[in-house]
């Protein structure tokens, strides 16, 4: 038997758990294992050490609290002398730690977990006795189980037996021995074991998880009878949810939370809306019968809609924010996430102590959606940490019409991705609401202890089709025959209590006529929401809406300032020693902060932002690249190459400007776009007073945000009046890099312009993205801004601006002609462009001697400034020609977006021409000499006789 177990990989390959207690308790006492452990151990500790040096193996300061917490509870025991010397007695004492840690490792996969009971227990040897060589003689033989929290020292086999599975096997499957933080592993078995997974509620208790099943079922049934055939996508079959969140809800404002953001798919959100949030459902009757209380461009459907509230705890009040989402699932997790860390650092919250974030899954979208395993993958970062979320997944063991496990995913349970973060599992059945609260407790207990994520699998059943108008039995007719059968959690629990003799027969009755009574009458089902409680720590948005684009703002710094603020971003600590290349940048930087040279695109980003922590504005920068910037421009970060230790000998310039500035943070981000970008939109609607900023690597990378872009950054306002401040930096210019590496693709952000929904720009110099940045914040006005920044222009002389330009103006939405020798007369033409391409116009405008030709750069193309555009033309009242000029392929860039807006402002008779790269599948050519030949193409275009197609006004 011993070589079956030798033999069995899950207990000596990636599942070291298995003989974790052996190897601990040889490690305090040699004597205490048996022989051949003992020897086996003997030898480990002739290993060389990963230092190299022979010194034994010893127990770190986990595992010594873990001795200290047996030795609370007794000396462990030993078997007597003859025993001992028993060799097979010695094998039965190794067998049970081997039977005790595959009951924690496996005991999930026999629990009781499925309300319709459609699988059979899959067969797993390891939680057989026999597999140990055990027999039905040795039931009733006393063993040492002091490495377990059950209590007491011995237990026989048969009592351990009984222990392990109602521990494990009952209504909750815990999976958690993956974790590799023994305090961690420890503290849920001691939860699990201490109880058997069994919760001891009061009757009051009981009576109130009753009481929000009824509520939950209420809603539903209520809205089926009343509005027939009305989408809603029901929790009918997942009732017991509504008592999860009502559990985390006052567990967590119990615990010293103030503040929670959920976030969920249209699964059940009526009814949290309603029964958690506490929504009038006079309200949400409202909305089904199509009046709406926002006057918005666009709005949303209901099952979409956001809320706020705030409700008493034992703890006091707690703030409630329902996320807005759209039917993307999963997307709103980095936002959710994003909005928490705002909150967090509003509140000086640096490990999450006050604000929570509640995540609601689906079962088939947690396995199925890429971008829940980016959020996860934030959540022990620097940058993105929250301090742990409570992940809740709705399982209703189907996913729209896919409920066939073969199809449904590859790994065993749909919460499988946690693992890479190793966030404990606890699955539990629907059926049994009180493991359910149970489940809850020890999941947002596990969060405030360690400040990590934790998942309770509500395991349930869809009583419905994926909507109200679907007819599932048509794909799953089995299973629909099982839940047609099926009376429906709040009854069974009803009958349990009445049976326990806890209500009386007729009270579940009483309750779910109560509500349909409260129904009636449109009441709150939440008792007591708090309509006058004000939050500290709330923002006004009030002074940035309902402002406009052209609103003015004063974005010129005096120049005494300007040169302080550059002799403070350019100096380093005494005995900071950067590296030779950001030595030179900073002498260089230096010399522009003292007006002796023209300042690059590095150092009008760097001051535009130390003017603004200087005047109170917090700044918030992440991207792949952030710190240094991907085209080495930036350095915001500076590493000290004397440096002795990896997480040391770092400064931030910009974190040093003055003695009261606000908050600087710039963040390297993980290689993510979509959960980032989700992460820093969210951060943005929270916070109106922090420019926050995400940059691309290149800003080709950006459609891998796509679904954020279009769901939340360009429709998030018409829809659910949402306001956003957040900039987007996309590295964009045609430099011969090829199809990914070109492109920030302006022409669909300009698709998605309207309702002056967003600010698209393409600056062109450094004083020009000094202004921008100020202009973003000086200016009440929030939009999300779209800046798409150049590659080769951030070290192009002719992009410089001398010092003085940052003294006076602001941003210029158009540029016009720059040329003192350009007579305005004397042009019959005038090319309008926007970005790099302008200094290569302006170069072949030179070579060709064409002093008949203007050249005007269009800095915002969205809102477009038709003001500024029209006074520019004007100028020129003698040219008969007008000629858009762009980089990018004729199907792409700002061409199709952007004539309509030229040819309004131009006069009757005269003629507007294209002149680029033709149209084109890849944003980019990836041969040098077909760029060189392109490139030469369109400039040619510019300049010559018009042709293809021509308006003519």
């Amino acid at each position: 038997m011993m070589q079956q177990y030798n033999a069995n990989s899950y207990l000596f390959g990636g599942n070291a758990p298995y003989v974790e207690e052996l190897y601990e308790a040889y490690l305090n006492n040699p004597g205490s294992v048996p022989d051949n452990w003992r020897a086996y151990f003997d030898n480990m500790q002739h290993v060389p050490a990963v230092d190299g040096s022979n010194r034994p193996d010893v127990d770190h300061s986990s595992v010594i609290a873990s001795f200290a917490e047996r030795a609370k509870q007794g000396p462990i025991r030993t078997v007597s002398a003859a025993a001992e010397a028993d060799p097979e007695m010695g094998r039965k004492r190794v067998a049970v730690t081997q039977l005790v840690a595959a009951y924690r490792y496996l005991g999930s996969r026999w629990a009781n977990l499925d309300p319709l009971q459609r699988q059979e227990r899959p067969p797993i040897p390891e939680l057989d006795p026999s597999f140990y060589g055990f027999t039905d003689a040795d039931l009733d033989t006393k063993f040492n189980i002091s490495n377990t929290y059950f209590g007491g020292d011995q237990a026989s086999l048969r009592d351990l037996l009984n222990m392990l599975r109602d521990t494990y096997c009952r209504s909750i499957g815990a999976e958690f021995m993956y974790v590799s933080d023994p305090t961690e592993k420890r503290w849920i078995q001691e939860r699990l074991e201490s109880i058997r997974s069994t919760p001891t509620f009061s009757a009051e208790k009981k009576r109130h998880i009753l009481e929000r099943l009824t509520a939950a079922e209420g809603l539903e049934r209520y809205l089926h009878t009343k509005y027939v055939g009305a989408k809603r996508f029901s929790l009918e079959g997942g009732e017991s949810f509504i008592a999860s969140m009502d559990e985390t809800i006052q567990r967590a404002g119990e615990k010293g939370i103030q503040e929670i953001v959920i976030g969920m798919a249209h699964r059940g959100r009526l009814n949290v809306l309603v029964n958690t949030l506490g929504k009038a459902p006079s309200e949400l009757f409202e909305e089904f019968e199509g009046k709406h209380a926002d006057d918005l461009p666009s709005g949303d459907v209901k099952y979409h809609q956001g809320f706020s509230s705030d409700v008493s705890t034992p703890g006091g009040p707690v703030h409630l924010s329902l996320a807005f989402n759209p039917s993307h699932l999963e997307i709103v997790n980095p936002v959710v996430e994003g909005s928490v860390k705002a909150r967090m650092e509003r509140r000086g919250d640096r490990k999450g102590k006050q604000v929570l974030p509640i995540l609601v899954h689906g079962d088939a979208a947690f396995a199925g959606q890429g971008v829940v395993m980016e959020t996860l993958n934030l959540a022990q970062t620097r940058g993105y940490g929250t301090g742990g979320t409570v992940h809740i997944v709705i399982n209703n063991q189907i996913g729209f019409t896919t409920s066939d496990p073969r199809d449904a995913r590859s790994t065993l349970y749909c919460s499988d991705v946690v693992k890479m973060i190793e966030a404990p599992v606890l699955h539990v059945n629907a059926d049994d609401p009180e493991a359910v609260v149970l489940a809850t407790q020890i999941a947002l207990d596990y969060r405030v202890e360690f400040g990590k994520d934790v998942v309770v699998d509500i395991i349930c059943y869809r009583k419905l089709g994926h909507n109200e108008q679907d007819t599932p039995a048509l794909t799953q007719p089995l299973m629909y025959k099982k839940i047609a059968k099926h009376p429906g959690t709040r009854k069974l629990y009803a009958e349990k209590l009445a049976t326990q003799n806890t209500i009386a027969a007729d009270e579940g009755d009483k309750l779910v006529a109560a509500f349909r009574d409260a129904m009636d009458a449109g009441r709150h089902t939440v008792d007591p929401v708090l309509t006058n409680f004000k939050n500290q720590y709330a923002v006004d948005w009030a002074p940035f809406l309902n402002k406009k684009w052209t609103d003015a703002a004063d974005t010129a710094v005096p120049l005494t300032e300007l040169k302080r603020l550059a002799e403070r971003i350019t100096k380093v600590p005494e005995g900071f020693k950067p590296h030779s290349l950001v030595d030179k940048v900073l002498a260089d930087r230096a010399a522009m902060g003292r007006g002796e040279m023209n300042l690059d695109w590095g150092m009008g980003e760097h001051l535009g932002f130390a003017s603004l922590l200087a005047s109170g504005y917090a700044i918030r920068l992440s991207g792949q690249d952030a710190g240094r910037g991907t085209f080495v421009h930036r350095h915001a970060v500076l590493h000290d190459q004397n440096r002795e230790r990896w997480d040391q000998g770092i400064y931030l310039p910009l974190a040093n400007v003055s003695d009261n500035q606000a908050q600087f943070t710039v963040i390297d981000s993980v290689l993510s776009e979509e959960a980032v970008l989700g992460f820093e939109y969210g951060y943005s609607t929270a916070e109106p007073n922090t420019l926050t900023i995400w940059e691309a690597q290149f800003g080709d990378f950006v459609n891998g945000a796509q679904v954020v872009i279009d769901q939340f950054i360009a429709s998030g306002e018409v829809k659910w009046g949402r306001a956003s401040g957040l900039v987007m930096m996309l590295p964009h210019g045609y430099e011969g890099q090829g199809p990914e590496h070109s492109s920030g693709r302006i022409e669909r952000f300009l698709q998605l312009c309207a309702d002056n929904n967003m600010q698209v720009v393409q600056p062109t110099t450094a004083a020009q993205i000094f202004h921008l940045l100020r202009r973003q914040m000086v200016r009440q006005f929030r939009k999300p801004l779209v800046i798409f920044t150049p590659k080769s222009l951030l070290r192009n002389k002719d992009a410089g601006s001398p010092l003085s330009d940052l003294t006076k103006g602001g941003f210029q939405t158009v540029i016009g002609e720059c040329d003192d020798k350009i007579e305005a007369s004397k042009v019959k033409r005038v090319i309008v462009c926007s970005g790099k391409v302008y200094y290569d116009l302006v170069n072949a405008r030179k070579t060709r001697g064409a002093g008949d030709v203007a050249i005007v750069r269009i800095e915002q193309m969205y809102p477009f400034p038709h003001k500024s555009f029209s006074a520019e033309l004007k100028k020129f009242s003698n040219a008969t020609e007008i000629v858009w000029a762009q980089d990018e392929p004729q199907n792409q860039g700002p061409w199709f977006q952007i004539q309509h807006n030229i040819f309004e402002n131009m006069d009757e008779g005269q003629r507007l021409a294209y002149a680029g790269r033709p149209a084109s599948a890849a944003p980019a050519v990836g041969y040098s000499d077909k760029h060189v030949a392109q490139q030469k193409e369109l400039l040619d275009t510019a300049f010559s006789k018009l042709k293809g197609f021509i308006l003519t006004k």
